[in-house]
């Protein structure tokens, strides 16, 4: 809609989002690609070159093989409970037992919301990466709260700068966010990317961060 057609109050035309249940409660995936993994994987595709080498990914190391292919050499994977596909477990803000320098790359998406102790977790990030080593970091601004884990935040640009300039040289942080109105309440309601057009989903405007990215070099 054009900004300069505003509807009168009252007689906004919510149509099948005039619902107090949203479309898909499991964000999305009944329907597709959720909005987030859009710029998700948006993000890690810009910065495919920089996955390679020893990888470190969290949960599962898809992402580490999909957009890192031939250049990486070792893929492991860290969970905070035991698997039979994880070389470490714990906590990552208690990970003492991760050996520092490890990591040409690190990948990082949705993770850190799930930690309290946040300052510590991004610590540990700067001390487990190698010299020039790069952690690939998205994090979670505008979305639902995930009930079946510890979901402790939600994160601006601001927030997450700050957070990694912590601990990395400023000029070899740099943090961006990706979303819109339209992309926001779609997100919030359960729609996929799949019901939105590419020109609706690129369309970034500042306040309304659905998602939060970080590149960050050691």
């Amino acid at each position: 809609m054009d900004a300069d057609n505003i509807p009168s109050v009252g007689q906004v035309n919510f149509g099948d989002l005039r619902r107090l249940k949203p479309i898909d409660a499991d964000w999305g995936f009944r329907r597709g690609l959720p909005v987030d993994r859009y710029y998700i994987e948006n993000f890690l595709a810009q910065n495919a070159a920089d996955i390679k080498g020893r990888v470190l990914e969290f949960a599962d190391n898809s992402y580490t093989l999909r957009f890192g292919g031939s250049k990486v050499t070792a893929s492991e994977i860290m969970n905070y409970d035991k698997s039979p596909t994880a070389t470490f477990v714990g906590d990552l803000a208690r990970a003492d037992h991760v050996p520092s320098g490890s990591f040409d790359g690190i990948i990082l998406t949705q993770v850190l919301l799930f930690i309290y102790d946040i300052k510590s977790a991004v610590k540990t990030l700067h001390r487990i990466l190698k010299p020039g080593g790069v952690v690939l970091a998205t994090l979670p601004g505008i979305t639902k709260i995930c009930r079946d884990s510890d979901d402790h935040w939600r994160f601006t640009a601001l927030s997450a700068k700050r957070l990694f300039e912590e601990e990395f040289a400023k000029e070899n942080v740099k943090v961006e966010s990706q979303g819109n109105v339209l992309a926001a309440a779609a997100f919030l309601y359960g729609m996929a990317t799949e019901d939105l057009t590419p020109s609706e989903l690129d369309d970034h405007d500042p306040d309304y961060e659905v998602i939060i990215t970080v590149r960050a070099v050691k």
